[in-house]
């Protein structure tokens, strides 16, 4: 058979980077069983142009499809590309009325029956596990027979839908073939066209939880098992797509990578001698199951990054996600997580219906005193209704529309709204489309936690030391907080969706903390923590210089140039003891007030990293003079009257060229001499 296997159009800049590997995987197999099998990704065609926006975007997707023609079209419907499915689905049947139609993936795993009783454009749903089922389906087609034989299909046989038996999960996955990544276009495609420093491929670890949070489709489909890949099957597949594809990182798709701490150490350790820990990658874990040795051999084998489900700062709430998290322990992890080298994510979510405004600011002091450990990146969510979850379940009843949460956003096809028939088709079918509504909180609107999602992350990032420090004083819960914040920005005249607002948020927010500080004798190190986060943010936005002429020293720095410190390095002086207090914040303790302690900061990114080093006078006022206009015998002339007298100047020019050096190595200075013709 000619069968097109088909990864619906959605743009979301933020969400899509890599070829759909479930996919690839179909694709394999049916090849494998001698079928002409191709993969149509019209998410890649709208980024490469191929595939255009506007109203006439399904009718087009169509034709490309049916440029292949196909004897039968599996799609993969997944909460945001449903509505398009759907659409393009019926756009195919009218112009091949005998073609098959078949829709796979989690929404219509659990949505099967009512998906083929709406839609009648669509034949067949493959339930769960696809790789098998999708095999013996498509043989069946082949030969004229109707399914009645597959298990885990669900399919029509004139009027009436048929449910086949479950079929069993795939006990032994190693039995499936090796991806095959010619079917799809070449890693550098997709970095190019989503404008991304690296080829990214998923390496898929192992598949099921064993778990039971509400909000969770992942459990259900895999019935709460899991299995994994072999460990020598892993490192084959991870020398296949870095040497033969190109993958120059790699996302490991397992929710339960580290719950087995035998197998993490052993797939590490085969990584290292295989001299793949060159190739990095991200990987989800639990808090609950690493500690830091394990931490710094997963980042020697490569682990880059990482997402912790935090969720909820609120007992109650943890309670009815069905989620434990000891706040211990976070703390903990984040900081050692960073201080291994690995960036966190961590991801926390707000506005469960049964929430009150208490449970929102505890999930939200939360963040902060996570976001205070430095170097995480935050993401603060609305729960999302998913098909077979414990929320769509119990509360299909109570939707409603009124925000977009991340996981409804991509099919902004018309100028950046959604196309019409589109909402008609999501407005109609609650049930089925559920991942594009909402649940009322009880404690909290609506459009207060979508700001507040959309915009705490920023605080978090930038100000989480100086915010927590804000609210104490003040005795304010951290959302009312925020939302006076956002209030005062309004008024003199900040918009959500003006280009800038990012960048204007983050540039106004010490000026509007100040403010609300005003008259507030207590907590007299809050300023200081205000300027240091600043300084911080700024240091990390700064690009490094271009080529300006400006040349890196080289040689004896005393004799060949004249330093100068980076436009990207800042030097400062505090009152205060500042890495000793921000180290209490770190740990949780939150004093009033801390005695004069006067103390020198250098800010300055090192790789995507930011990095402050306390110095003494010496070294702040020698960087100082680092201007471009003395060299280092010149420096140390000028300083030797101040820092010298107890050597000889031979002595003490020696001491600057030493210093010197050490700032060169950090890449604190650079030549400022002018460069050569």
């Amino acid at each position: 058979m000619n069968i097109s296997l088909v990864f619906p159009p959605f743009h979301l800049q933020s969400l899509y980077n890599l070829p759909p590997l479930g996919l690839i995987s179909l694709a394999t197999v049916l090849g494998e069983a001698g079928h002409r099998a191709v993969i149509r990704d019209l998410v890649l065609a709208l980024r490469q142009g191929s595939l255009g926006m506007g109203k006439e975007l399904y009718g087009e997707a169509a034709r490309i499809i049916l440029r292949d023609d196909p004897d039968l079209v599996g799609f993969s419907a997944q909460c945001t590309t449903f509505p398009a499915v759907v659409r393009i689905a019926r756009l195919l049947k009218e112009q091949k009325p005998d073609l098959r139609i078949v829709a796979g993936g989690h929404n219509v795993s659990f949505l099967d029956v009512p998906t083929l009783e709406r839609f009648p454009w669509i034949d067949a749903v493959v339930r769960g596990e696809g790789e098998v089922t999708f095999r013996e389906l498509a043989a069946s087609f082949a030969v004229g027979n109707d399914p009645a034989e597959v298990a885990g299909v669900t399919w029509r046989r004139g009027t009436e839908i048929v449910r086949n038996p479950d079929r069993e999960l795939i006990a032994d996955l190693d039995t499936l073939p090796l991806p095959d990544y010619t079917l799809v276009p070449p890693l550098a495609s997709y970095r190019d066209a989503c404008g991304i420093p690296r080829s990214i491929a998923i390496l898929e670890v192992g598949r099921g939880c064993p778990h039971r949070c509400v909000y969770c489709s992942e459990s259900v489909m895999w019935r709460r098992r899991t299995r994994t890949f072999s460990i020598p099957r892993l490192i084959r597949e991870m020398e296949e797509l870095h040497g033969r594809f190109g993958a120059e990182c790699l996302v490991l798709a397992y929710d339960q990578f580290t719950a087995d701490r035998r197998f993490v150490e052993e797939f590490c350790n085969r990584v290292i001698d295989a001299r793949l820990n060159r190739v990095p990658w991200y990987c989800i874990s639990r808090l609950d199951s690493l500690d830091r040795p394990l931490l710094d051999l997963m980042r020697e084998a490569g682990c880059e990054s990482m997402c912790y489900g935090i969720d909820s700062g609120s007992r109650r709430t943890l309670a009815f996600i069905g989620k434990e998290i000891d706040e211990g322990i976070l703390y903990q992890r984040v900081r050692e997580t960073t201080e291994a080298g690995i960036v966190p994510t961590l991801s926390f979510v707000i506005g469960f219906p049964e929430e009150e405004r208490e449970d929102i600011d505890q999930t939200l002091f939360l963040a902060l005193k996570a976001g205070v450990q430095g170097n995480s990146a935050p993401l603060v969510q609305l729960p999302t209704v998913l098909a077979g979850t414990e929320l769509h379940r119990r509360y299909t009843g109570r939707l409603i529309r009124e925000v977009d949460t991340y996981f409804s956003l991509g099919l902004e096809f018309d100028d950046g709204r959604r196309l019409a028939d589109d909402e008609n088709l999501i407005d109609a079918a609650p049930f089925l489309f559920s991942s594009f509504y909402n649940l009322p909180c009880a404690g909290v609107s609506l459009a207060e936690l979508d700001r507040i999602a959309r915009w705490f992350p920023l605080i978090l990032n930038g100000y989480p030391k100086s915010f927590i420090l804000l609210s104490l004083a003040l005795g304010r819960p951290p959302s009312g907080l925020f939302q006076e914040i956002l209030s005062r920005l309004e008024e003199e005249g900040w918009r959500e969706d003006d280009p800038t607002a990012e960048t204007a948020f983050l540039e106004r927010i010490p000026r509007h903390a100040e403010g609300l500080m005003a008259g507030n004798a207590s907590w007299p190190h809050f300023a200081e923590i205000l300027t240091y986060e600043t300084l911080a943010l700024q240091a990390t936005h700064r690009c490094p210089p271009r080529a300006d002429g400006a040349r890196p020293l080289t040689g004896d720095p005393a004799e060949r140039c004249r330093p100068m410190l980076r436009e990207e390095v800042t030097v400062s002086e505090f009152r205060r003891n500042l890495p000793a207090i921000i180290a209490d914040l770190k740990s949780g303790i939150f004093r009033e007030s801390y005695p004069p302690e006067p103390t020198l900061l250098i800010f300055y990114p090192s790789g995507e990293r930011l990095e402050v080093l306390e110095i003494n006078r010496f070294g702040k006022d020698f960087l100082l003079l680092c201007n471009g206009s003395a060299t280092c015998e010149e420096i140390a002339a000028t300083l030797y009257g101040e820092y010298g007298v107890a050597m000889d100047s031979g002595a003490f020019s020696e001491e600057c060229k030493d210093a010197l050096a050490v700032f060169t190595g950090m890449g604190l200075v650079r030549d400022g001499a002018a460069p050569a013709p």
